[in-house]
């Protein structure tokens, strides 16, 4: 098939292709919506087959228990009977156990007997500001009040106006953590600042999510041949030897994160006007070296981690990558159309439905070895909705902002 005729019938126009995405979708949101909910507040992580993780006593992450805010808020938009239930419940959990009450932030974990995890860390708070946008944007009644605290928190104790972009963690009475400033909370920050904005049309939300693009990308992952680096110092000088956390702070280099940078920035680009001229060409070079680098030729599927000579260090194949990939070059097959994205858009689709979604069970499988099996070395099973679902409604809107901003729009409201 030539290059013109690969544009003009690219799957995201198909008519089967996006009633096929709708399906997923909808899978998705069958599998968490019942199987999560925690009468008892917060929400389920599930095992392989949808059932509750640890269901005497289980732990809520504030990344799980904002992003089914999130991922329910946008059901509330979609019109998807339930949601309403599911955003109502995770706010007030967010508001009433993760919050604290005496010094301010949210906590990192809970359980039934109150906070586990005390630590109050940026990447959990930009995920609390993500899901008071979309509860904003969907009309819940609480989600000025959560906006308007998150962001108070956001501002004076995370954001480090020398640098442009917020500090990585604190203990629970706000004692720095010191030593290290992270490229993942931040990233996803600037999501957050993003749906901050959209809701509000309050620029400063759009200003600091520019500045945190220029310092990650523009310039460190720019000195770094558009490899984004995880783990810095105190003053953002890059850390090549960092050892962290396997799941939030892999060591080396995560080229799922690169592909998520290249959907961001082309999303800033759009909300900003356009004025960052560097933006949709590191955007290119971004999901290039991903699949540079990143892609296993042999087998399929992104490697989790890679060293500093561009080699696989930790060789799993993780869900998320593929679904940002997914993201990324749907945003790039709209702005900078080429045969090129087009058919990775339709590779990485291709691998997610024949190695990723669990069509005997449910969901997604998290994680897979080297040779694309189910593996459990670092997740327990299916504890999240948020890249999958993005992932399938993503390429359904335009490609112009947030998911909340495209269904909004796409509904004339």
């Amino acid at each position: 098939m030539g290059t013109n005729g690969q544009l003009n019938l690219a799957w995201r126009k198909r008519a089967y292709h996006r009633e096929w995405l709708w399906a997923q979708a909808n899978g998705l949101f069958d599998f968490f919506e019942n199987s999560t909910f925690n009468p008892n507040g917060g929400f389920f992580e599930l095992d392989a087959d949808g059932r509750p993780l640890n269901p005497g006593n289980p732990t809520r992450g504030i990344h799980s228990t904002t992003r089914m805010v999130h991922c329910f808020a946008i059901g509330s938009l979609l019109g998807r009977p339930g949601s309403d239930d599911i955003v109502d419940h995770g706010m007030r959990y967010l508001w009433e156990k993760h919050r604290d009450h005496a010094r301010g932030g949210y906590y990192w974990s809970l359980d039934n007997s109150g906070p586990l995890d005390t630590s109050k860390q940026g990447y959990g708070h930009a995920f609390v500001l993500l899901a008071a946008s979309s509860a904003k944007v969907a009309g819940h009644p609480d989600a000025d009040r959560l906006l308007a605290d998150v962001t108070d928190v956001l501002n004076t104790r995370f954001w480090e106006d020398e640098h442009g972009a917020i500090a990585e963690e604190f203990t629970a009475d706000w004692s720095p953590v010191p030593g290290y400033r992270g490229q993942n909370s931040n990233m996803h920050l600037t999501e957050a600042l993003m749906a901050a904005f959209e809701a509000t049309g309050e620029t400063d939300y759009l200003h600091k999510a520019e500045r945190i693009a220029d310092l990650i990308i523009r310039r460190r992952a720019g000195e770094n041949g558009f490899r984004v680096p995880e783990h810095f110092d105190g003053n953002w000088v890059l850390d090549k030897d960092y050892q962290g956390n396997e799941m939030f702070r892999p060591s080396g280099t995560t080229p799922g994160h690169w592909l998520e940078w290249a959907r961001l920035l082309l999303q800033l680009w759009s909300l900003g006007g356009r004025r960052h001229d560097w933006m949709p060409e590191a955007a290119r070079a971004l999901f290039s070296q991903s699949i540079a680098l990143g892609w296993d030729d042999d087998k399929g599927g992104f490697f989790y981690t890679l060293d500093w000579s561009d080699e696989p260090a930790k060789r799993s194949k993780l869900w998320w990558p593929m679904a940002e990939g997914v993201g990324a070059a749907a945003f790039l097959c709209e702005h900078l159309p080429s045969a090129f994205h087009e058919t990775w858009y339709r590779k990485i689709w291709d691998g997610i439905s024949r190695h990723f979604i669990d069509r005997t069970r449910g969901g997604w499988h998290e994680e897979l070895s080297e040779d694309l099996t189910p593996s459990y070395t670092l997740f327990s099973g299916k504890g999240d909705i948020y890249h999958a679902l993005q992932a399938c409604l993503i390429p359904l809107f335009p490609a112009t902002g947030s998911l909340t901003k495209g269904i909004t729009e796409a509904e004339g409201r």
